[in-house]
């Protein structure tokens, strides 16, 4: 294609900008706490090229790497393009040469071979180093993008999930690869990293049947994986056809284990038939009991896997809940427990140090059903979400922020306070349209950082930084401390 298609991949904030740039001394409305001081990493595809077919998806698009960097009260911006091998590739032919979403045999001949992630989707922080990770490949360092990562040769696994989990106590971190020997296999590679970043465990297992795996959890005594019908299929890739298609018969399964057993002390959890979730919020233990809470969906809630499925259900009557699994470890038949916790949503957000333990309070955004005007177009279902959330899991309470009709907002990333009474602060970009909502076009809008006190989301932002830019659509983000940055490491 010489011009990118006009479907919801590719219009409002999923716009292609392909700009990478720097600015200095952003301006600031409010201020900024002087404990906010470090980065916040954002992951943003954005095409560096018109794609080679016109129903090509967001998540197929180069990974951006873009910081803003607070100090001293003052904010910077940056972007940078992660330039993997595939990104290098196209840049020398100044055309797209890889094709549909993670089916290699619709790329053009001439990349035979070569490494097809976009390293897209999520920043990651550990042992003095920054990952851009996507869970079909392995592992650059940005934001002058370094490498592949392997753990000094050690990793096996041909994938690196696009969510490892960091223990707040040992510093380890806890990750998965899924078609970890390779396209469709159902192998999945257990993987443990030490606070140094020594790779110091690897177990391989199969799952039931080759499933997206996109994120899992831990507790103080587990390792957890949440599987889901949304599956791949060699001869459907061989066809030229997607890779994903979501299964609405079919199972969903938990795998669970001690995080430093062995994977033969495995034990398999039937779960309902038909659902689905991208992202969980965290798990714990309880005595026997594990709870593990995630985003849940009666179905799949990205179209293009539904659709591939045959499954033909408007965005807007997919239903589901912040919702609640407990399993209870002692029982011989372990099953799962359910109930709903919060309204549904996703994108849910932590603080750093509640990783694996009991936690009082979660972010996370959702549609607001009071909202003046359509939704900002974008994102990979097409629609941003226009609310942020703040619900305690032990007693329901839910707090929320709306925002400007016709505005849209990404993921947020904690801050932490020194203070043990505060509650520290969020940050999350905010797109806002440049006119009345449903007057502007969907490409015609100004993005802003905002920065909200995390215990009192419902008073909104106490400081915006303003870009003077519309920014493409981020995925996931991560705050890094001054400390840690002081501290980083490039080999």
């Amino acid at each position: 294609m010489n011009a990118f298609p006009q479907t919801i991949h590719f219009i409002g904030t999923n716009t292609p900008r392909r700009l990478e740039l720097s600015a200095r001394n952003l301006p600031v409305e409010g201020e900024i706490p002087p404990e906010i001081d470090g980065a916040f990493f954002r992951a943003v595809p954005d095409n560096a090229h018109a794609p080679m077919f016109e129903d090509d998806i967001a998540l197929n698009a180069d990974g951006m790497i873009a910081r803003f960097n607070f100090e001293q009260g003052a904010v910077d911006y940056d972007i940078r393009y992660v330039e993997t091998e595939r990104y290098q590739a196209e840049k020398r032919a100044r055309r797209a040469l890889f094709g549909r979403y993670r089916n290699k045999f619709t790329d053009d001949p001439s990349v035979e071979g070569v490494d097809r992630t976009v390293a897209n989707t999520t920043p990651v922080w550990h042992a003095g180093r920054l990952f851009m990770t996507k869970e079909d490949g392995r592992d650059p360092q940005t934001l002058a993008t370094i490498g592949k990562w392997d753990f000094y040769g050690a990793l096996k696994s041909e994938t690196f999930t696009a969510h490892p989990r960091v223990d707040p106590v040992t510093g380890e971190l806890f990750f998965f690869g899924y078609e970890a020997g390779g396209l469709c296999s159902r192998e999945i590679a257990y993987g443990i990293a030490d606070k140094d970043g020594n790779l110091v465990s690897e177990q391989w297992f199969e799952q039931p049947y080759c499933a997206t795996i996109h994120d899992f959890v831990i507790t103080e005594k587990y390792a957890i994986w949440p599987i889901f019908p949304t599956t791949a299929d060699l001869e459907r890739l061989q066809a030229g056809g997607a890779h994903w298609a979501h299964q609405q018969d079919l199972e969903s399964w938990i795998a669970i284990m001690p995080r430093y057993g062995k994977v033969e002390e495995m034990r398999w959890i039937k779960g309902p038939v038909g659902i689905s979730a991208f992202h969980e919020v965290n798990a714990y233990d309880d005595g026997e009991l594990v709870h593990l809470d995630l985003c849940l969906t009666d179905t799949n809630a990205f179209s293009f896997m539904r659709e591939a499925g045959g499954i033909h259900r408007p965005q807007q009557e997919i239903q589901g809940a912040l919702t609640r699994w407990t399993i209870d470890m002692s029982k011989a038949e372990p099953v799962i427990e359910e109930r709903p916790l919060g309204p549904p949503g996703d994108l849910p957000r932590l603080a750093d140090a509640d990783q694996g333990r009991p936690y009082n309070r979660v972010w996370y955004l959702s549609m607001n059903p009071e909202a003046q005007g359509p939704p900002m177009l974008g994102g990979p279902v097409g629609a941003n979400f226009n609310a942020l959330l703040r619900l305690e899991p032990g007693n329901g309470r839910l707090t929320a922020m709306g925002l400007p009709p016709g505005a849209g907002i990404s993921e947020p990333a904690h801050v932490p306070s020194r203070d043990p009474d505060h509650g520290g602060w969020l940050l999350t970009v905010v797109d806002l349209p440049n006119g009345p909502p449903g007057m502007a076009a969907p490409h015609d809008y100004s993005s802003e950082l905002w920065v909200i006190e995390a215990d009192n989301v419902e008073k909104g932002p106490i400081a915006k930084v303003k870009t003077g830019l519309a920014l493409r659509s981020q995925v996931h983000g991560a705050w890094v401390a001054r400390a840690r940055l002081d501290a980083s490491k490039t080999t």
